[in-house]
Order: C-alpha cells, then sequence, then structure tokens
C-alpha cells in the first residue's frame, strides 16, 4: 500500500481512495515536500519536486525564465502586488527566495496571462496587458511597467474576462476578449429565454484580438479581430511546431437549468465539450449559436437558437475543434512540449491543465487533473490520457470545495521540466522525467490508465453516480434545481466566481435585499464575507412567488443559517413595489 501524507497543522480528516490513504487537513501549513512526488501520481519514470508548498496570494499563470526564476500571476493581490517570483538559490529544487511586486490594478480574482518573450515579461490583469524588460540577474525587473494593452469596456458587468496572452514571433500578440454571457440571452441565464439573433455581443467580445506586441497603451479598436465564435478562454497559446495558435475554450453552462425540458441532469453534467481549437484568422466557432457535442461528434444547435440536442442545421457551417474534451473540465492553461527531457512520445504533444468543474450537479464534480495529448502537424493523434492526478486529494468530489488543490499554471523550465502551479494554496510543482527515455514505452502509462475510472475522470453512470437525493421540500427542489450548479450543493460557493451563503448577512440579513436579488439579479463587484466576487447573479423572477418564498426560506435555515423564513406574501410585496416604481 502506497502511503502520501499531507501535513497540515490541524483538522485531519483521513480517506482512502483506492488503496491509497490520504490525510488532509485544512489549515495554514501545507507541505508538499514531505510527500512522494509531491503527492501528484505521475507515469512511471517521472518525479516531481514541490517547488513551493503554498504562496502568498495563491497563483494563476506562471512563466519560468532561463535561469530558473519562476514568475506567478497571482489570484489575489499581496500588499496591492498582483505578481510574484521565486527563486531556488541553493540548488535544492525548492524555492527559498520569494518576493513580491507589480502594483497595478487588479479586479477580482481572474487575471491569468504571464509570459516571457523577447525579454519582457508580459502579465495581464482583467482589463490590461503590460509587460516590463527583465534585468539579467536581478528577479524584480527593474524597468517601468508599460501598459499594452487597454480593455475600455465595462467590468462591472462582464463575464469571462480573463486575459490570457500568446505570440506568433512575427511582432504579434494574441489577447481574447470573452462573450459577457453564456449564450447571448435577453435577460442573461434566464429559463426559457431565447437568445439574441443576431447576437450583438459578437461585435466587440466573443473572439480574440490581434495586437503589436510592442506598442503602448492600445485598445480593441486598434486591434485586429483575428476570429470569432468563441465563448470563454484562460489558455491562449502559440505551437512554434506547428505555427498556429491555439486554445481549449470554455463550453457554455446550464442546459438543464436553462431547459430542463429538452436536455437531461447528465447530459447537463457531461455537455458540451470544453473545445480544443486551432485558430486560423477569420475563423468562426460558432458562439452563441452552437456548441460541440463531444458524445456525438458533431457541433449541434443551441436550445436558445431552436435546438433539440440532436439538430446540426447552421452549425454546420462553423469551424469544428480539433478534440473535445469532456464537459466543465476547465481548461486553464495550453502549453505545447518543445522540450528534449521528456521521452519522445511528448514532443510537440499539448498539456492542458484542467482546473476542475463547478457546475455538474447532481453529478459529481469531474476534471481537477493535467492531461497530455499526443500531436504531429499540430493535430491529436490519439485520445487524452492523465498525466497529472492527484491534486483534489478526494474522490467523489461533491462541491467544488471538496478539491484540496486544482491545476491552474503551465510553464516548460529551461532544462525540459514541466512547472505546475495551482490556485487554492497556490502550490507548485516541478515535473522531470529520470528514468531512460529508451525504456520508456507505454506500459509506464499502466497505472494512470488505471486511474481514468475514477469518478472525477471517467464519464459517470447514469445511475450509480447521481447524487441527487430527494428532495425533502420546494425550497430544497429548487435550490437543488436553479442554485446548486454555482453555489455548490454545500452552499459554499467556489470562492472565487460564486459566494458563499453560509454565515453572510447577504443571505441571513435584509429579507427585501435578498428577495429583490432573486427577482432582479445583480451584476458587478459585491464583498461577502471579506472576499471580492465580481459576476453575474441572473434573475430568477421566471419563480412563482411561492418557490422563491421556498428557496430562500431554505438557504436562510440551511447550511448552518439561523434567520428567520420569508413568506409567499413578503416576495410578493417587494415584486409589486419593484413593478410600481418601473410603471
Amino acid at each position: 500500500m502506497n502511503y502520501r501524507i499531507s501535513i497540515y497543522l490541524i483538522h485531519c480528516i483521513i480517506f482512502v481512495v483506492s488503496a491509497n490513504i490520504f490525510i488532509s487537513c485544512k489549515t495554514d501549513e501545507i507541505r508538499l515536500d514531505s510527500e512522494e512526488n509531491g503527492g501528484l501520481f505521475l507515469p512511471d519514470g517521472f518525479e516531481a519536486v514541490a517547488v513551493v508548498n503554498q504562496l502568498k496570494g495563491q497563483a494563476r499563470h506562471i512563466a519560468v525564465n532561463e535561469n530558473g526564476d519562476i514568475y506567478v500571476k497571482l489570484r489575489t493581490a499581496v500588499k496591492k502586488h498582483g505578481n510574484a517570483v521565486l527563486r531556488d538559490s541553493d540548488g535544492d529544487g525548492r524555492a527559498d527566495l520569494i518576493k513580491y511586486f507589480g502594483n497595478y490594478p487588479i479586479y477580482g480574482s481572474y487575471g491569468t496571462g504571464m509570459r516571457i518573450h523577447n525579454g519582457y515579461l508580459y502579465y495581464s490583469s482583467q482589463m490590461q496587458v503590460y509587460r516590463q524588460k527583465l534585468t539579467k540577474g536581478k528577479m524584480i525587473p527593474e524597468s517601468t511597467p508599460e501598459l499594452i494593452v487597454q480593455d475600455t469596456g465595462e467590468k462591472s458587468n462582464r463575464e469571462h474576462i480573463g486575459k490570457p496572452i500568446a505570440f506568433d514571433g512575427k511582432g504579434n500578440m494574441y489577447v481574447p476578449f470573452g462573450a459577457p454571457s453564456n449564450a447571448c440571452q435577453n435577460p442573461k441565464r434566464t429559463p426559457g429565454a431565447p437568445g439574441q439573433d443576431p447576437c450583438p455581443q459578437l461585435d466587440t467580445y466573443g473572439g480574440i484580438w490581434k495586437f503589436k506586441e510592442d506598442v503602448l497603451n492600445q485598445t480593441q479598436a486598434q486591434a485586429e479581430k483575428y476570429a470569432t465564435g468563441i465563448r470563454s478562454l484562460v489558455c491562449l497559446e502559440w505551437d512554434q511546431g506547428s505555427n498556429g495558435l491555439y486554445t481549449v475554450m470554455h463550453g457554455r453552462d446550464d442546459l438543464l437549468r436553462l431547459f430542463p425540458g429538452t436536455f437531461t441532469p447528465w447530459q447537463s453534467a457531461m455537455l458540451p465539450a470544453e473545445e480544443f481549437l486551432r485558430v486560423e484568422s477569420g475563423d468562426d466557432f460558432g458562439w452563441p449559436y452552437c456548441f460541440y457535442d463531444q458524445l456525438q461528434g458533431k457541433k449541434i444547435l443551441a436550445p436558445e437558437y431552436g435546438g433539440d440536442g440532436i439538430e446540426v442545421g447552421r452549425c454546420s457551417a462553423y469551424k469544428d475543434p480539433i478534440y473535445g474534451f469532456p464537459g466543465h473540465w476547465a481548461p486553464n492553461d495550453l502549453l505545447f512540449y518543445d522540450g528534449d527531457q521528456f521521452p519522445a512520445r511528448y514532443k510537440e504533444g499539448a498539456f492542458v491543465a484542467f482546473h476542475g468543474s463547478t457546475n455538474r450537479a447532481p453529478y459529481p464534480q469531474s476534471g481537477y487533473i493535467v492531461a497530455f495529448i499526443p500531436m504531429l502537424n499540430g493535430l491529436p493523434t490519439a485520445d487524452v490520457e492523465i498525466f497529472a492526478d492527484g491534486f483534489a486529494r478526494v474522490d467523489t468530489i461533491v462541491s467544488v470545495k471538496d478539491a484540496v488543490f486544482r491545476p491552474m499554471g503551465l510553464s516548460q523550465g529551461p532544462d525540459g521540466s514541466l512547472y505546475i502551479a495551482e490556485t487554492e494554496h497556490g502550490a507548485i510543482w516541478k515535473i522531470s522525467y529520470t528514468a531512460d527515455k529508451k525504456l520508456f514505452d507505454n506500459s509506464a502509462l499502466a497505472a494512470m490508465n488505471l486511474r481514468t475510472e475514477m469518478i472525477h475522470i471517467r464519464t459517470p453512470d447514469l445511475t450509480t453516480d447521481n447524487l441527487q437525493k430527494e428532495a425533502k421540500d420546494e425550497g430544497e427542489f429548487v435550490y437543488d434545481t436553479y442554485c446548486g450548479t454555482c453555489h455548490q450543493r454545500d452552499g459554499e460557493g467556489d470562492g472565487a466566481r460564486f459566494p458563499t451563503l453560509v454565515n453572510t448577512d447577504w443571505v441571513t440579513g435584509d429579507k427585501n435585499r435578498l428577495i429583490r436579488i432573486i427577482l432582479e439579479g445583480m451584476e458587478g463587484e459585491i464583498i461577502v464575507n471579506g472576499t471580492t466576487f465580481s459576476n453575474v447573479m441572473p434573475q430568477h423572477s421566471f419563480l412563482t412567488d411561492k418557490q422563491i418564498a421556498d428557496v430562500l426560506t431554505y438557504v436562510r435555515k440551511g447550511f448552518g443559517n439561523n434567520a428567520s423564513s420569508i413568506t409567499t406574501s413578503e416576495v410578493t410585496e417587494v415584486k409589486e413595489s419593484i413593478i410600481n416604481k418601473e410603471i
């Protein structure tokens, strides 16, 4: 039996996964350096070292310099600094020097870009892309930050606002402007509401724009619209081997919640695909009118535009992905391996960091892995493989917060090692191949292939993997149907996009404010229990007054809350006041 021990300070939970015993203790100190392979499962011949156990500000994307320094785009600012740099000064494989820098506007926790290109460090917030000239031998760039791209749109009512960046080696930089909605509905994310046709958001969002990499203060209006029909991107990369731009798109959400008569809970958990795209100038991938169904192997018409889950219709006119990954795995970084340290089969192949799903209920959450897909001449040659696993530390993952670690950023080191960063604690691993490359064959993948049968990876069984319990009352049923996909089954949210409903005045406080949020929705930044959230809470005015009263009573009394009930008449009174003001 293989024992791997995660050492925290207090509050330890022991659980067993496939004959492996884990101890997970969720407090302040994390000691991955005491574990074999930093707690990760890898193909035979690979070894992992925890470069850093934990990082203030956590981690999004990373970039490794030619001297081994690791630059980190932080998830949250540390004393107003959005970046960190780590150095292993004594050569033991672990960072012993950590410095923070980069005092620039940071909006929420979705800044993503961190790339080194032509001697510059490029990084982004949700609204800007900056660069600084690196100083040889210095950890922190001594140059003044230069603003390369300014997003002039509204930041307070935007979805999918991350700014990953890629370079083509010809002086151009590519930046996505994600779609500000799920499927261009009006009102947003409202059950049964049709999509706008044509979708006006495609004029300035839902695509990739091409900028000059060295021109200051550019706006979207000065850039070339390179491709469209792309909903949401967190990863973007130029593959030098095939000389092309690639990304893995986040597929749309809420098929069951929005169209329960068309899609089953199982379909909503599995679909649509996270689309692996080769992007060329002028491409249109069909969002919001279409999405790719990896189970049927075709692009189909979205229900907002008359689709029934089978019809292709107008979608035959749009470009297909080169591969369809399972739905909701959340692809957050992409790397094409061009080093010489790994066995030859990894050359030119693509690594994808899957951050893990939040909205697969009533089935378990999935992903939370780093995957590999073999490539040749820019196209996949085989199905996806599990390269690194063990981040979540638990199987089954019911709610996203059950996962201890969630992989996010990828970078290749100067020696050909692969670096992986994660968001929940800011841990970073360095993965190296230490065996004889000539002896590597498919048998080295046997143990990883067995892991594909674990529930956070495999296709869930329609019946036995359904976690939905029979609702005790109408409030619980409404919550499970319309609320749990975002706020999670335990009400804890995901800590980044969707706030907790536990022990917060937003839930247990002013009744009228809470009712208005359900009736009218909410956009922009709010602070919940000290954490800033910037997302969209869609209006739920389609629910009856009784359903609203029931579900709000359920959340005010559930999840450890102890607030008073909300009555149907109280909901009706607030609704009438809203209508009277509109009149």
